[in-house]
């Protein structure tokens, strides 16, 4: 365990769900896990007996508490010959915190950031390739939703028929609540699903994603239902080619902010660029959100492998706004497309 010797630990606590299943498979929702040089340890309930065992395979050993994890987790500690663990302090509840407080005297506990996933951040194939699949279900529910929206509809309706479709193509979850915003509301980046009724004319903003084999795509199309005007052409067109430039030119080895950098011109050149409030992109994966990020302020370099979102977008109050996003893998080669559907603009009778 190479991460382990670089940062002075003989082990680490591992209490992220999203860790959890990225070291050992393991997809239920309670669990703590404990790597060291010589061993995985996977701890988990009753619930999961089966479900651990043949998920987590030859990667770890399962134990199974009755009672709580962190009893198994002090029974096998002292076996394991460790003394400085490292635990995850973005993830460690303030309650599971004191109780390493109280084995400060057996244990040498110290905060880590990020470890398992600057590991995540890079994907394999077999990660990709979930990543792959999760885009084209996303595409093809995309596709049977727009084929039912009408004027008169309200944005709630249309999130349902996109969850339904979204289900019916083969998503196993929702990775995050649809984003689905119309007229007006499409300028709110994250707007909530709400009773508007869709006009004639309307932007209708869709940002949604599904998931295959646990890995998620995230997914934007902007499209006016009924006929566009000449104002939201020329936005849409200019988000349009802010896209193309950064899929295009996206590269690993780039820093966040040089990615970030390729649409953010585009739209400056249009004069868009204070309506482009939000960053490029960020990674995706096991999370919808996960490293690297793409922005104005990162610094971090884009490893190979990795797997990002493109999504420029214009935002302007009280009139509307459009996104565009797609899902890159930057593989050695360069940049690899996931997610192909249309980036004209759809005008929907």
């Amino acid at each position: 365990m190479e991460l382990l010797v670089a940062n002075a630990l003989d082990g680490l606590l591992v209490t992220s769900l999203a860790n959890v299943r990225y070291l050992t498979g393991f997809s239920g929702s309670n669990a703590l896990c404990f790597v060291s040089a010589r061993e995985i340890i996977l701890i988990t309930d009753f619930r999961y007996q089966t479900q651990a065992t043949e998920e987590a395979g030859t990667l770890a050993s399962v134990r199974i508490e009755q009672s709580s994890l962190w009893t198994g987790l002090w029974a096998v500690l002292p076996t394991s010959g460790v003394d400085a663990i490292g635990f995850e302090s973005a993830h460690l509840l303030h309650r599971d915190f004191q109780r390493l407080l109280e084995q400060s005297d057996r244990w040498r506990w110290r905060p880590t950031t990020d470890l398992v996933e600057g590991l995540r951040a890079q994907k394999d194939a077999g990660e990709v390739e979930h990543i792959r699949a999760a885009g084209r279900v996303a595409m093809e529910a995309l596709q049977r939703t727009l084929d039912e929206v009408r004027p008169g509809m309200t944005e709630l309706a249309v999130c349902g028929v996109l969850e339904r479709a979204l289900r019916q193509a083969g998503s196993e979850a929702h990775p995050f609540p649809p984003i689905i915003a119309s007229g007006p509301r499409s300028a709110l980046p994250h707007a909530r699903a709400s009773e508007r009724t869709i006009a004639p004319g309307d932007f209708l903003l869709l940002d949604f994603g599904a998931t295959s084999g646990g890995y998620c795509s995230d997914v934007t199309r902007t499209v006016v239902v009924g006929q566009a005007d000449e104002r939201q052409r020329e936005v849409h067109a200019a988000v349009r080619e802010a896209n193309a430039a950064a899929r295009a030119g996206i590269r690993a080895g780039m820093r966040g902010q040089e990615g970030d950098a390729l649409a953010r011109g585009v739209l400056e050149g249009r004069g868009l660029g204070e309506a482009f409030g939000h960053g490029l992109g960020h990674g995706i994966g096991l999370q919808v959100h996960e490293a690297p990020r793409l922005s104005r302020l990162a610094e971090e370099v884009l490893p190979v492998g990795s797997v990002v979102t493109i999504e420029p977008g214009v935002y302007v109050p009280e009139w509307g706004g459009v996104r565009i996003e797609d899902d890159v893998h930057l593989s050695a080669a360069g940049p690899e497309l996931l997610t192909d559907f249309t980036r004209e603009l759809l005008e929907l009778a």
